[in-house]
């Protein structure tokens, strides 16, 4: 029996050693894009999918598409080895094989504070303004929210394609209306990476378990809703930017993340479906245009006149942070509002400090409580960011806790001060957060105060024996100033990708917004909360995304007929940079001026928006001239732009700068310090002569030529060439202006951002 117990063995390590290296090999697929030549299908194909099947079938036997894609793109995606890949990519008819990118999510008062309660009587009444269509790539909805309420809207609009898909706990019949008219979900790419969703976490339909998606629609175009409030704070009507525009949602992030493949077809299908406003949410880093699976995308949707707008990143307040930058995508950056909702530490030694909270539990004591240190109450060395299970009970408890901000998560904090029977929690912002104040419907008494005053307060801690503090809860404040500040989260610019074009595009609010939420979880997220609220508040610039779009979609219901370069212009030109009396906005991270790096033009204002004068006029053959500046080849042109065979033409100079782009980046060199730009501007509004006026730093000079440009019909296009001279600076100098063009009514201004390399 020897002999046979040994060939088992053999067979078994034979079997082991096959699986292993089978794992192995499955382990290095990744899900790749596939960009095809359209045209070069051969004619033995009757439809394009054979031809996709066979090119794929040709390199792997096991591979499956899990996309194919027809309108942001042509080709597929499939999950494969790198040398499949580059197998694939020498087969007839094969542009590129990109392998796809991964996202994630950036994560009342708001329309007041833009003007939109006046916007009745500034908007023509037209049907066209129900009929734009927002589409939101995100986490899906919860349909049963009333901002997602029909009353008072017509017919669904007759050019709409889309679906309502069902799901499990998705009813079509009971989840869309004349407001929601699309729901659908993508997540082949994510099962193909991450495995199969776990249902018990979140649901494989359109449904939103996580909140985001809900807060990100409803934001852009939810109904108006009277009553609202988280807790009791913020009390008033919430409202989406655009309450006549529809709703679609395209449910393409997971508990793991958005994957390419599935933003790529959600893209597709959006645009197919008849969404004249898309709204992303998320991002992931930057890369080169054509390996931006959201640029590729978006480029497509540009061409058929449908506006794309992303948010700019929460990776501020460093320099080049940004995501999203292709010039034809509106990045969106994050400012706060003039709402507050303050919490003071009031400290026994008579000093004040104002924080923040949407703590609405039961209050403390308003006699003082012993306080202390999270890192005197703590055996391991990051004690004072209160991590799990790091608190010692018996210094805890019956106390007030400062915290560092740091780590793990705001509300967790307080959840970790909880447990070990503290009474409540003072969170201090340390140099990395600085001055900016985030609010969170905190489980515990609670407040958040910036790194100042947290110094302050540690200084009282650690000099005072027998310390004392409480927290007193102030409500709801509006009116507060100065405001908009951008947010230190805020990703900035330049960009790494174009330095030649200034990004982000603008900014608006996107600090501690109100906005419809799910039901799946409670506020803060976490699973020790058992709160279900009909909204919530949170901040980023996943939040200042939607506010753009469906101002965007504003912008399109009333006027139809511009396209998604003249929006762009309208939005940012009209944007402001100042406060009425008081100087340039401000950075919360220095509590200095911001610049262009920062709100790209300035904040957004759609009251202006809405009739802007002049516009920059951007079209496909603007944006394929930009691409021969950048030097793509025609394969990488063909990837971005769907143009097989479209060619730069080597007899003509392309230029960076020549791009109609409505705001202005400047880079000189020690070998070049005399610049110019090429713009064109179209009429949108009354006939009028416009005049130009430069703001300019020192060591800079600005020609503008012609000085003044006369329309006499709409539509009418001007051109001008502004001259940029500068004496040699140190490299990685930067500088700042302006550039307007005004008549009696409008004010067409561009911010200019110079650099020296």
């Amino acid at each position: 029996m020897e002999p046979l117990r040994s060939s088992s063995l053999m067979l078994l390590l034979l079997v082991i050693c096959c699986s292993s290296t089978a794992a192995v090999a499955a382990a290095k697929k990744r899900t790749y894009i596939v960009h095809m030549a359209k045209p070069q299908m051969p004619p033995a194909f009757a439809e394009h999918r054979h031809w996709y099947d066979a090119s794929l079938r040709s390199v792997s036997d096991t591979a499956e598409i899990l996309y194919a894609y027809d309108t942001v793109a042509h080709g597929f995606s499939a999950r494969l080895t790198p040398a499949e890949a580059r197998a694939l990519e020498r087969r007839p008819g094969v542009l590129g094989v990109v392998a796809e990118a991964r996202y994630e999510l950036h994560t009342t008062r708001t329309p007041e504070f833009l003007g939109l309660d006046r916007t009745e009587g500034f908007i023509p009444q037209s049907n066209t303004k129900s009929d734009v269509v927002v589409g939101v790539l995100d986490t899906g909805v919860w349909p049963e929210r009333k901002s997602y309420d029909d009353a008072g809207l017509g017919p669904i609009p007759a050019s709409w394609k889309g679906a309502c898909e069902e799901g499990k706990d998705f009813k079509a019949a009971d989840a869309c209306n004349r407001k929601l008219v699309g729901a659908r979900f993508f997540s082949k790419g994510y099962e193909a990476r991450m495995g199969p969703i776990n249902v018990t976490k979140e649901s494989r339909s359109p449904r939103d378990n996580n909140g985001h998606g809900t807060h990100t629609s409803s934001t852009a175009a939810g109904s108006a809703v009277p009553d609202a409030d988280l807790l009791g704070y913020a009390a008033g009507t919430a409202r989406g930017m655009s309450t006549r525009a529809r709703i679609a949602v395209y449910k393409v992030c997971w508990l793991g993340g958005c994957f390419g493949s599935d933003i790529l077809a959600a893209m597709d299908k959006a645009i197919e479906d008849g969404c004249g406003v898309l709204s992303l949410s998320l991002g992931g880093g930057t890369s080169e245009y054509y390996r931006d699976n959201i640029a590729v995308g978006a480029f497509s949707a540009m061409a058929k006149g449908v506006v794309v707008s992303c948010s700019a990143g929460n990776a501020g307040p460093g320099a080049s942070t940004l995501s999203n930058v292709a010039p034809w995508i509106t990045t969106v950056g994050a400012g706060t509002l003039d709402r507050d909702f303050p919490a003071d530490v009031l400290l026994s030694n008579g000093k004040n400090y104002t924080g923040i909270s949407l703590y609405s539990g039961k209050p403390l004591p308003s006699s003082p409580l012993p306080f202390i240190y999270a890192g005197n109450a703590t055996n391991t060395t990051n004690g004072n960011l209160c991590m799990k299970g790091t608190l010692q009970p018996d210094k805890v408890a019956g106390k007030i806790v400062l915290c560092d901000r740091g780590i793990n998560a705001r509300v967790q904090k307080g959840l970790v001060v909880c447990d070990a029977g503290g009474a409540g929690m003072i969170l201090a912002n340390t140099a990395a957060n600085g001055e900016e104040l985030v609010a969170d419907a905190h489980l515990l008494p609670a407040t958040a105060v910036g790194e100042k005053a947290g110094d302050a307060i540690k200084s009282y801690l650690f000099s005072d024996p027998n310390p004392t503090a409480t927290i007193a809860f102030r409500g709801t404040k509006v009116g507060v100033t100065p405001s908009p500040v951008v947010a230190a989260f805020s990703s900035r610019g330049p960009s790494d990708i174009t330095p030649d074009i200034l990004k982000p595009d603008l900014i608006a609010p996107g600090v501690n917004i109100l906005a419809a939420w799910t039901g799946s979880v409670g506020p803060t997220e976490q699973a020790a909360d058992s709160r279900r609220t009909e909204f919530n508040i949170i901040s980023g610039t996943s939040m200042s995304c939607p506010h753009v779009s469906g101002l965007a979609a504003l912008l399109k219901g009333v006027h139809p007929d511009w396209s998604p370069g003249a929006i762009k212009s309208a939005l940012m030109t009209t944007a402001y940079a100042a406060y009425p009396r008081d100087g340039g906005i401000l950075d919360v991270a220095t509590g200095r001026a911001a610049t262009p790096f920062d709100f790209g033009a300035g904040h957004v204002d759609p009251l202006k928006a809405l009739d802007p004068g002049l516009v920059y006029d951007l079209t496909t053959e603007d944006y394929l001239d930009f691409l021969c500046a950048l030097h793509y080849t025609p394969f990488q042109i063909a990837t971005v732009s769907r143009l097989t065979n479209y060619t730069c033409d080597t007899k003509k100079a392309y230029e960076v700068s020549d791009l109609n782009y409505p705001s202005f980046a400047v880079a000189f060199t020690t070998a070049s310090t005399t610049v110019k730009h090429t713009r064109t501007l179209t009429n949108v509004g009354a006939p009028g002569t416009y005049n130009a006026t430069v703001s300019a730093p020192e060591d800079v000079k600005m020609v503008v030529e012609p000085t003044a440009l006369t329309f006499t019909a709409l539509g009418e296009k001007k051109n001008y060439i502004v001259t940029f001279s500068t004496a040699s600076q140190p490299s990685g100098s930067t500088a700042f202006g302006r550039l307007e063009w005004s008549d009696d009514q409008h004010v067409v201004s561009s911010p200019v951002a110079f650099s020296w390399t």
